[in-house]
């Protein structure tokens, strides 16, 4: 009975695949082949009488085909030629194309090489600005720092030259020192 079904099965598939909405590859090339004209060498044999009529007329066929074999050759070296020059003509339009898109990537490597450059020279110009003004400003306040310790200094010699105008002997430092003791005991 399982037999019975594999086979049916099996019979019922291969009658039912013809009508299958599933277009394979096999059906694809059924419906797109195109068959060659017809040949005029088929059916044109005739059997002659005799044996020398029949080699002469072979004879005759084998020509003809050898030069029909011959000018296919020379067509398909022809066409392997134009193959092989259109061929070339696209590899050197291909590098052709790759030289310019070379050349135009390197001329705009080097423009911007050029414009980074000029960048990088005005960067440090401002750098170099600013570095003078900065200086400028450090001179100036150290300047300003010296001249009020020279202030500072001659304040102070000033007033040094002053009190030492009010610098005592030392005979006379004993009275006063006395005289001072005797004022804050006083008090």
């Amino acid at each position: 009975m399982a037999t019975a079904r594999s086979s049916f099965r099996t019979i019922s598939r291969a009658l039912l695949r013809p009508f299958s909405t599933k277009a394979t590859h096999h059906n694809n090339h059924r419906q797109t082949h195109k068959f060659m004209e017809s040949n005029s060498f088929l059916g044109s044999w005739e059997a002659p009488r005799n044996p020398k009529e029949a080699e002469r007329k072979l004879a005759q066929l084998r020509r003809d085909y050898a030069k029909q074999v011959k000018g296919i050759r020379k067509q398909y070296i022809h066409e392997m030629e134009l193959l092989k020059l259109e061929k070339l003509r696209k590899e050197e339009a291909r590098k052709e194309a790759m030289r310019a898109a070379n050349e135009e990537r390197k001329k705009l490597k080097a423009e911007a090489a050029k414009v980074r450059a000029e960048e990088r020279k005005v960067a440090e110009e401002e750098f170099r600005r600013t570095l003078l003004k900065e200086r400028a400003e450090k001179l100036e306040n150290w300047r300003m720092k010296v001249g009020i310790q020279e202030e500072k200094k001659k304040d102070k010699n000033e007033l040094l030259r002053r009190q030492s105008s009010m610098w005592i002997n030392e005979g006379e430092l004993d009275g006063k020192i006395v005289a001072a003791l005797a004022n804050t005991t006083c008090l």
